[in-house]
């Protein structure tokens, strides 16, 4: 997977399938670029991961080691012109992660890892120019650059799909991929 920009900014989704993989820190780790999500994301998903840690899993853990190290840094709106974007797209996507995490990566010009497809054709109307990644690309690198085997692969996906509530949609690139993963 080759990333074209110096950042990939991750929305909401992204941030839940990681963590629900169990592998968090490890599929970080395996992005090419500095991976960021915005102040409205890192408080928005601290509270969707409290039911994980109910269920004994490291999901919340994971997600602040993975900030206390730099893996994950956080970011918020560093200008006026950055936060009359977020408002105007929360106009327009009615999610204020997705509003952020466009409005920051449009901004800046950072890559966009989210599988929303609402704010998918958003960004690539706003800023056709920018890279969007989804959690299936970033998985996908992470088992190829870690060479991860087909069952452990398997179990993150199931996790992915089972905590994360999350199946990709029947046009997905990779959609065959997982699919016969999940077999």
């Amino acid at each position: 997977m080759q990333i074209r920009h110096s950042h990939v900014i991750l929305d909401a989704c992204c941030v839940l399938n990681f963590c629900a993989s169990g592998r968090f820190m490890t599929i970080l780790k395996s992005i090419p670029a500095q991976v960021v999500v915005t102040e409205v994301v890192r408080e928005k998903e601290l509270l969707t991961l409290q039911r994980f840690k109910n269920e004994n899993d490291q999901g919340v853990i994971q997600f602040e080691a993975a900030i206390t190290q730099g893996l994950l840094l956080v970011v918020d709106f560093d200008s006026e012109a950055e936060e009359e974007t977020f408002v105007n797209y929360a106009f327009e996507l009615g999610d204020d992660g997705d509003s952020a995490t466009c409005a920051i990566a449009i901004h800046r010009g950072w890559a966009i890892g989210t599988d929303d497809k609402k704010a998918i054709s958003f960004c690539q109307k706003e800023a056709p120019n920018l890279q969007i990644l989804s959690t299936l690309e970033m998985i996908k690198n992470w088992a190829e650059e870690a060479n991860i085997a087909a069952p452990e692969l398997r179990t993150a996906l199931g996790a992915i799909r089972t905590k994360g509530r999350y199946i990709p949609h029947r046009n997905h690139p990779l959609l065959s991929w997982w699919e016969n993963l999940m077999e």
